[in-house]
């Protein structure tokens, strides 16, 4: 990971700093992965998505793991969660200014993300732009919440021919009813009430078995398992993951 620092630098002879996209995994900090500690070490400045540390789930997972990221320049970058285009455009812009000025200053940045940068994440709102200017981004896979639910839950999401659909909170849930396999809820807190009564509904159209689990906070100190709609019902929090498999 170092070698790959210095030849980022080595490679640009106007010493342009690069970003790196760090997945931190889902909660659990033992399951940060030593590239993406190792990156957080090298790098001059660390952004996070929020508006302080307090307030930053993937800061607190870093934290305990390398307690010295609070001797870091830690740069507040939050994304507001709002559909008005016109100020996401605007907070996007500054935040991708922001970061420029400090690729441009040579400066190495770790920009942080729960789960793996890859799966639904901010960070490549970011990464794009960065990119398409002609610098230097970098993504760290991290362990998405979904395979470390499945872990705790001590089942799989997909064996041989079976399907794994991986569903944003922003999908109309009523369009899942026909689909087989697994199907992976994401940060369904919001929705877990319409999101239930669909699978209630749906169930008995499809006359399928289906297994249903729920995870809060998977790997946290507040996590919380669910297992069956019942259950599921009692289930709170944004960071809410449910898997349903059918058979």
């Amino acid at each position: 990971m170092y070698k790959q620092i210095e030849r980022a630098g080595d490679d640009n002879k106007n010493n342009i700093g690069v970003l790196y996209g760090i997945g931190v995994g889902p909660g659990d900090p033992e399951l940060m992965t030593l590239k993406a500690i190792n990156t957080i070490k090298a790098c001059d400045i660390i952004t996070i998505p929020a508006v302080s540390k307090e307030e930053c789930y993937a800061y607190s997972i870093v934290q305990a793991v390398l307690p010295e990221i609070e001797k870091k320049h830690i740069m507040c970058t939050p994304f507001p969660m709002i559909k008005d285009k016109e100020k996401l455009i605007i907070s996007h812009n500054k935040i991708y200014s922001d970061i420029v000025s400090e690729l441009e200053a040579g400066k190495n940045v770790a920009m942080l993300t729960i789960g793996d940068p890859s799966v639904y994440s901010t960070y490549m709102y970011i990464h794009k732009r960065v990119m398409q200017a002609g610098f230097t981004a970098v993504m760290i896979s991290g362990v998405p919440s979904f395979c470390a639910a499945a872990a705790r839950l001590g089942t799989s999401l997909g064996e041989m021919m079976d399907e794994i659909h991986i569903i944003p909170a922003s999908y109309d849930v009523r369009d899942t009813v026909g689909y087989g396999g697994t199907c992976v809820y994401m940060k369904s807190g919001k929705k877990l009430a319409e999101l239930i009564e669909v699978l209630r509904t749906g169930d008995a159209i499809r006359k399928k078995k289906m297994t249903v689990y729920g995870v809060t906070n998977c790997g946290m100190e507040s996590e919380r398992v669910y297992r069956g709609l019942d259950e599921l019902t009692e289930a709170k929090g944004y960071l809410t993951i449910v898997i349903v498999k059918y058979s």
